[in-house]
């Protein structure tokens, strides 16, 4: 009798947790499906005490715009099954230093961008929306063998959050920073409103043709306190859409920073961190601080095909880590972590016919496409957006196809 009762608790607890861990929400995406709105706090937070209730409270109020948009998800509407684990993809992981979410979901996963699809919140991790060094990531499996992947044990990093200067300190980035830093404080493509909008150098100081570090400069419509910084940006070639020529930006060269000395109508400022010669006309931008460093894993608008238009350092074979412009933005529905593939634009031959080795008037046909990397968008602008090379398995070109993977 008491064995069997023994037995039936046994159950009903196993049971309590299996539910605990699948009611979780996915983290760092957007689930596709219908949106369904985050239960109150207080629902979150009702078996908890009242200091642990207001503390768990603070840090859903402290977080990013990435946990509040990733507060909940619902699951995916789609069949997901263990196709998508890569063949040697481990039980466990422990998060080292240095990682970011895209090493991680290629631990598991074939394709990084189903993150979303795998991730399950713990409801007793602190902070469970964002990954600490230390963490121990777990996979396991759910209703009908569905993957899943989420924290078992949180590291040291993840401090009480009254401690945290910032809600990402110490988080692990989706991408490497490094990679993108320069271009989200350092404009790189300017689109025709910037140039437009944009206070620009009137002349130098002393007569000066060309500027740099510690020479002074007038600019004229700089609406800006004393002390203020603005990235100085020289506009260079246009960037045309090629479906149908269209202007859809300019691409840009960062040349100095420039800081206010005296506003005024006329305002003088100094440069400094010099790139390269300034020239009069080159535009002040201000440095966007909005990019965060965490994006949502997701796939872009089905169906969604476009170009790489410009690639930033001008080489011609692109690789790994490297940032493009592509020819869709916020007006096409990408946002900062669309996930795209790269498909290597397939070249034009001409048919040779039989007994002929080579016939110079024959039909020119148009050879597939082969997929040659994958892209994730990190800055999008109405008709353009930036993307970082993460993935190569082949060269990549100005011209190649980025597409809805």
């Amino acid at each position: 009798m008491v064995s069997n009762q023994l037995s039936q608790a046994r159950a009903i607890a196993g049971l309590a947790a299996l539910c605990a861990v699948l009611t979780g929400c996915g983290m760092f995406g957007r689930e596709r499906g219908p949106s369904t709105p985050p239960p109150p706090p207080s629902a979150q937070t009702s078996g908890l005490s009242s200091e642990s209730a207001a503390a768990a409270e603070e840090e859903e109020l402290s977080a990013t715009d990435l946990a509040t948009e990733t507060a909940a998800a619902p699951p995916s509407q789609r069949p997901i099954d263990s196709s998508i684990l890569r063949s040697d993809a481990p039980k466990d992981y422990t998060v080292k230093p240095g990682d970011t979410l895209w090493d991680i979901a290629n631990v598991f996963l074939r394709d990084p961008w189903l993150w979303p699809e795998v991730w399950v919140i713990n409801p007793q991790v602190q902070n469970p929306h964002l990954i600490y060094p230390g963490d121990k990531l777990a996979l396991a499996f759910g209703a009908g063998g569905r993957p899943q992947v989420g924290v078992t044990a949180g590291g040291a990093a993840r401090l009480n959050p009254r401690l945290r200067s910032s809600p990402l300190d110490g988080a692990i980035p989706t991408l490497p920073y490094s990679a993108i830093r320069a271009f989200l404080t350092r404009p790189t493509v300017l689109t025709k409103e910037q140039i437009k909008e944009a206070p620009h150098v009137l002349a130098f100081r002393e007569k000066h043709v060309i500027g740099g570090a510690g020479n002074e400069i007038y600019v004229k419509n700089l609406n800006a306190p004393d002390k203020a910084r603005f990235s100085v940006v020289h506009v260079g070639e246009a960037l045309r859409d090629p479906d149908d020529g269209d202007v859809v930006g300019y691409e840009g060269t960062y040349t100095a920073t420039a800081s206010v000395v005296r506003a005024a109508d006329i305002t003088k400022a100094v440069l400094s961190d010099s790139a390269r010669e300034t020239l009069v006309g080159d535009k002040l931008i201000t440095a966007d601080s909005d990019t965060p460093l965490n994006f949502i894993l997701s796939t872009p608008p089905a169906n969604l095909e476009g170009r790489i238009i410009s690639v930033v350092d001008g080489t011609d074979l692109i690789g790994q880590y490297q940032v493009v412009v592509i020819n869709r933005g916020s007006r096409h529905g990408v946002v900062p972590g669309n996930v795209m593939a790269v498909d290597q634009a397939g070249e034009l031959v001409r048919e040779r016919r039989q007994g002929y080795f080579s016939n110079p008037f024959g039909k020119q046909i148009r050879l597939p496409s082969e997929r040659a990397g994958t892209l994730m968008v990190f800055k999008t602008f109405d008709r353009i957006s930036y993307g970082l090379i993460v993935g190569a398995s082949s060269e990549i070109h100005v011209a190649d196809y980025v597409r809805n993977p």
